[in-house]
């Protein structure tokens, strides 16, 4: 499962993204906005058994200094791309974008549109994607932190491997020294005859860990894995500051619960933020290799499977000033 961090250009978004965003941004049906939450507990979004897996795709779309911008459209703020990869032959069975980010330095303004973006797949044409559920939002004194998401299977199924653009997910305006920040994460699974028997589940919410609440379990039922398996897990997570560190340990059956390091993640100091480094921003800024407060990543599952069970049970703590769990995904081989 790639971490989908290289950096790619605009291509057919660049060529196109212009054109169509007229059409995207005048084309919506008044609907009313989402309801909001400060918490959503954890449910079960996707499941299957099969031959396939789970990749994901995800930028950043703020910097230090500036929003990014891929496809050089005037009219959208925050553009970014990330190349989302598929094993050849493979054929999208459920796809879901996240996004989310900081709300306070952008005001009320930025607040009224945290339920919409833009989503432009390979061929590069911009179509509108709302929210279909309740989007979580928790304010504190020095953040507002929110995410949406949306079903996107048909588009993704369209699209298919290739590069992803999101525009105009809401933000702060200022630089993010003032605390602004935010990004998105494309999540698919699909299914391939050449990969192996797997179960596939994804489960989201809007969780909060920090202050009197240290730690969050999240327990996946009915996965029935048989022992000696080897899988991985990810998460979308949010968090208000820099530097926010926790633990993520994993179990399956009754073994003690065992501590989850991903590539990116050798001191599993909570999941390491995603480099913005497919997008551009003006003339004049520096670059900033840190998504400051979006964050996702991918662990190594494999050594809480060695005894298999029917549960799996995540542990996530925090030992600062804690983060925003919002999506969990698992992909574990059924076969050895």
């Amino acid at each position: 499962m790639p971490k989908s961090m290289d950096r790619t250009r605009c291509g057919a978004v660049c060529a196109l993204a212009t054109l169509a965003l007229s059409a995207a941004l005048t084309s919506a049906v008044a609907a009313p906005a989402p309801p909001e939450s400060p918490r959503i507990p954890f449910a079960e979004r996707f499941h299957s058994t099969g031959h396939g897996g789970i990749a994901r795709a995800g930028r950043t779309t703020v910097t230090r200094t500036a929003h990014l911008d891929t496809d050089d459209a005037p009219r959208t703020v925050g553009s970014s791309s990330a190349r989302l990869r598929l094993p050849a032959g493979s054929r999208v069975r459920y796809a879901r974008l996240y996004w989310g980010g900081d709300l306070r330095p952008g005001g009320p303004r930025a607040a009224r549109n945290t339920g919409q973006v833009l989503l432009a797949g390979p061929r590069g044409r911009y179509e509108e994607v709302r929210a279909d559920g309740p989007i979580g939002r928790r304010s504190t004194a020095r953040t507002d932190v929110y995410q949406a998401s949306a079903d996107v299977t048909a588009l993704v199924r369209r699209g298919g491997p290739g590069t992803y653009t999101v525009a105009r997910a809401a933000t702060g305006r200022r630089a993010a020294r003032a605390g602004s920040w935010g990004g998105w994460v494309l999540v698919a699974a699909y299914e391939n005859p050449r990969e192996p028997l797997r179960r596939l589940t994804l489960w989201d919410g809007f969780e909060a860990l920090g202050g009197k609440r240290r730690a969050l379990a999240v327990e996946l039922p009915g996965l029935r894995i048989p022992a000696h398996s080897r899988g991985r897990a990810g998460v979308v997570a949010y968090r208000g500051t820099p530097g926010t560190h926790g633990k993520i340990s994993a179990r399956a059956g009754r073994i003690t619960p065992v501590a989850l390091h991903g590539a990116a993640d050798p001191a599993n100091e909570g999941p390491q933020s995603m480099r913005p480094n497919s997008g551009r921003q003006a003339p004049g800024r520096a670059t900033y290799h840190n998504a400051l407060g979006f964050d996702s990543d991918v662990f190594d599952l494999t050594p809480a499977l060695r005894s298999g069970g029917d549960r799996l049970a995540f542990r996530f703590t925090t030992r600062k000033a804690g983060y925003l769990l919002g999506a969990l995904f698992v992909q574990a081989d059924l076969r050895r």
